[in-house]
């Protein structure tokens, strides 16, 4: 039997190799790989949140022409942003398989795939324990003021003002924690925070909360009631048109003063206009942001200059915990379809 002729594009996060350590373990199989390696991060990825981007995608990085071309005749294509659009698919009539590694097909053009039969599997929760760890980091940043002495240090100053009763900030104990959005990441960061000891209020109107959470006190609420009395909200759901900006002028007015938000999800839930005000305006006391609509931000992006905000470059769900599980579990996926197996996470 001739070797299964497999393409992996991976970049510098994602190494080609990862993959194709994996799928070298798997029992029975015989690869023929390609592997082509894409310069994200340390180049900055096309980003459909901002402008019309390529066929209607989301995020992406790579000339379709290219990419194409490097794929030619293989079964299976093992990706991680390089985009798939129809145009591409009609030059690919060998393909079957497209394994996402990712936590959604944003990269692929989902019609176009299943206009053509292409089956498309993804990789959920990959990074999930890596962004959940990260969020609890944020929320600590901001509620124990790390980022405010820091920044003092870095001025020359030394903020002992920071230790009085009226500036300190409050253990995680004596807080209220909202969390929006209830999946893969969610979750987790529910079950991180109850170490903590907080008051955990969730709301997801399409995920009913999980018993052993509901036993522990986490409360489901309505998006209403949990702006009103949080002292820290963090946002965890998709990028859909329903949750696009839902953090806006009106839902910012209804956060408890002096609150908190925090944004390890994606930049377009934010109206960040809105959100530079509330900040300005003290009405919250802080945010953390880690994802934009636009990345980088333009230098000249009036949040990058506030005091009162702490921001990273989108690395939450960058550890090296989840190259190895996104490649092991692409590996799986692509061992289940060889064997005429239903995939696991079919998008």
């Amino acid at each position: 039997m001739s070797p299964i002729e497999v393409t992996v594009v991976g970049d510098r996060f994602m190494r080609p190799q990862a993959f194709v350590d994996a799928l070298s373990r798997l029992d029975g199989a015989e690869f023929a790989f390609r592997t082509m390696e894409l310069p994200w991060p340390d180049e900055p990825m096309e980003h459909g949140y901002a402008k019309a981007g390529l066929a209607g995608l989301k995020e992406y990085q790579g000339d379709p022409d290219a990419i194409a071309d490097f794929v030619g005749d293989a079964r299976i294509l093992v990706d991680h942003l390089a985009p798939v659009t129809g145009p591409m698919l009609e030059r690919l009539p060998r393909l079957e398989l497209i394994a996402v590694s990712r936590g959604g097909p944003v990269n692929l053009d989902m019609a176009a795939c299943r206009a053509r039969g292409v089956k498309v599997v993804n990789t959920p929760g990959r990074n999930a324990p890596a962004v959940a760890e990260f969020t609890i980091g944020a929320i600590l940043a901001e509620t124990r003021l790390i980022r405010e002495g820091h920044e003092s240090l870095r001025r020359g100053e030394w903020r002992g003002d920071l230790y009085r009763s009226d500036l300190t900030g409050d253990e995680l104990a004596d807080l209220t924690v909202g969390v929006i959005g209830y999946g893969h990441i969610g979750t987790r960061v529910v079950r991180y925070l109850k170490v903590f000891g907080p008051r955990i209020l969730v709301h997801d109107p399409y995920v009913p909360l999980h018993p052993e959470d509901a036993a522990d006190s986490v409360e489901a609420v309505g998006l209403d009631e949990l702006l009103r009395r949080s002292d820290v909200v963090t946002l965890h759901p998709r990028v859909t048109p329903e949750t696009t900006r839902m953090i806006n002028a009106d839902t910012l007015a209804r956060m408890k003063r002096g609150s908190y938000l925090i944004n390890t999800a994606r930049g377009p839930l934010v109206d960040y206009d809105a959100l530079h005000d509330a900040l300005e305006s003290g009405r919250l006391r802080g945010a953390m942001l880690e994802t934009f609509a636009v990345e980088p931000p333009p230098p000249e992006w009036p949040l990058l200059h506030l005091p009162n905000v702490t921001l990273t470059p989108h690395i939450a769900g960058a550890s090296r915990r989840t190259i190895r599980l996104a490649a092991d579990m692409v590996a799986v996926e692509v061992a289940r379809h060889l064997k005429g197996e239903p995939p696991l996470n079919a998008c």
